[in-house]
């Protein structure tokens, strides 16, 4: 993933906000001999106070093909994008220009996690697991025990493998037209929420909050 200085993280806080709320994505897994990369679409915890750089847990069925591509190479990437939306070329003309001089592009927000993938087995581990993505999908606590041997889940465990990402890099991009004048990106921000298509809310939040963030 390209990210020029002007589409990068403001500092580690900007991503860690934005992946807290954001905890959907598809783990991206070198394919054996040469075949193509596994994507996994897939929910997932993230827990940033684990590792140097935090620490993933989620969990695939047993059946899945992914587990002997992990098996041969663990280095994998956990890919999350959202809050994207189109930006038609007249938005972006240069002033005095004709509106169809102008270049569309594309806003979006994405944050990459390359990690270590351990893939756990053990029951009482892969319950463990399960509860800390449960505590994370399910807070107030609106949740059975999981234990092996234990109704109502205890009998599905062997059915699935654990997995834990330990985040070894993390590379943000918040690609808010960052390099175009402020007036242009105020006026973007003014026709996003004119249009208000699905997205646009959000690109426009991104983009105003980076426009105050280097106001200050």
């Amino acid at each position: 993933m390209l990210i020029h200085p002007w589409d990068a993280a403001l500092d580690d806080s900007e991503w860690q906000t934005w992946l807290a709320s954001h905890d959907f994505g598809q783990l991206c897994v070198n394919g054996p001999g040469g075949e193509p990369p596994f994507v996994q679409p897939l929910h997932f915890a993230y827990d940033p106070e684990r590792g140097d750089h935090g620490e993933v847990v989620t969990h695939l069925a047993r059946p899945n093909p992914i587990w002997a591509a992990i098996s041969a190479s663990p280095q994998v990437t956990l890919s999350v994008v959202d809050d994207y939306t189109f930006i038609p070329g007249p938005w972006h003309a240069p002033e005095g220009a004709p509106p169809e001089h102008g270049t569309p592009t594309s806003f979006y927000a994405a944050v990459q996690l390359r990690c270590v993938a351990h893939v756990i087995d053990d029951p009482d581990a892969k319950a463990a697991l399960l509860h800390r993505q449960l505590a994370h999908f399910q807070p107030a606590g609106d949740h059975a025990l999981v234990a092996p041997g234990a109704e109502p889940y205890g009998r599905m465990l062997p059915g699935i493998r654990g997995l834990r990402l330990e985040v070894t890099d993390v590379r943000a991009k918040f690609k808010y037209g960052g390099n175009k004048p402020r007036a242009m990106r105020r006026a973007v921000a003014d026709r996003l929420a004119s249009r208000s298509a699905p997205g646009d809310p959000a690109a426009r939040a991104h983009q105003l909050r980076r426009l105050a963030a280097t106001d200050s």
